[in-house]
């Protein structure tokens, strides 16, 4: 989606800020001894009293109202009766939908006690978010973004997840440009232009270069023995900093 007038930006605003309070919630209800699908409800019912609707069920009738992914399991993970234990790693993915506009962030939150294996993915996570923000503007290389996150990993001695991607968004959960890669990649020559819309989300490990698909057909898994993490905002793009629409309404 491109911006094409105040009115498209207040209400991706709208739903930017829903979706970012959705997720600030659920990670401060995160607690061991509950289970995803019950973490999952309290999203569902934070959503709907806003009379916003799941996006990953709306666009691909995905079994959750939102994506809870524990420990390997890094993205796309059905909640379930799985219970939430002491020191996992879980990462919360909440996309929604309002009005005919979406807007998608997520983040990793872990559950005491922490480890500082953890804490660096996750600090070098969100500084990777935070760079790749940094270059992404009008009439620069679409491949910037890519370049930025990979150099943040590399800085700190983590992988990229090579098999995820961050991608545009605004009118549908997933628009083009498809496959926003998260490493350098001098063939893609494309340019960011102002008003676009996109997220960005860093998917950083201890090791792990790739995920695959599990046997339910939507969890995205690493080898048991690596961590990674997750921070995703939705953004319009500018001749400046990019404009965060998933802000929460209260900081």
């Amino acid at each position: 989606m491109t911006i094409q007038s105040t009115e498209d930006l207040e209400r991706l605003r709208v739903i930017g800020s829903i979706v970012a309070d959705c997720l600030q919630f659920m990670g401060q209800q995160l607690e061991p001894g509950m289970t995803t699908l019950e973490l999952d409800s309290i999203g569902a019912q934070f959503l709907s009293q806003y009379g916003a609707r799941s996006a990953p069920q709306l666009t691909y009738n995905f079994p959750g109202s939102t994506c809870i992914s524990v420990n390997h399991h890094v993205a796309h993970g059905i909640p379930s009766d799985e219970i939430i234990q002491a020191a996992d790693m879980v990462n919360i993915d909440v996309s929604a939908e309002l009005d005919g506009y979406f807007a998608d962030t997520g983040a990793s939150f872990v559950v005491p006690p922490t480890s500082k294996t953890k804490e660096h993915v996750c600090k070098a996570t969100k500084e990777a978010l935070s760079r790749a923000m940094s270059v992404a503007r009008a009439n620069k290389p679409l491949h910037g973004i890519g370049r930025a996150i990979e150099n943040t990993a590399l800085r700190h001695g983590l992988t990229v997840i090579e098999n995820l991607a961050s991608h545009g968004v605004g009118r549908a959960l997933h628009e083009e440009p498809s496959a926003i890669g998260h490493y350098f990649d001098a063939g893609d020559k494309r340019i960011l232009h102002e008003g676009l819309v996109i997220t960005i989300e860093p998917f950083l490990s201890n090791g792990a270069r790739l995920v695959k698909e599990e046997r339910d057909g939507w969890t995205l898994s690493t080898a048991k023995h690596h961590i990674s993490a997750q921070y995703e905002h939705t953004m319009v793009i500018t001749r400046g900093v990019p404009l965060v629409m998933t802000l929460p309404s209260k900081q």
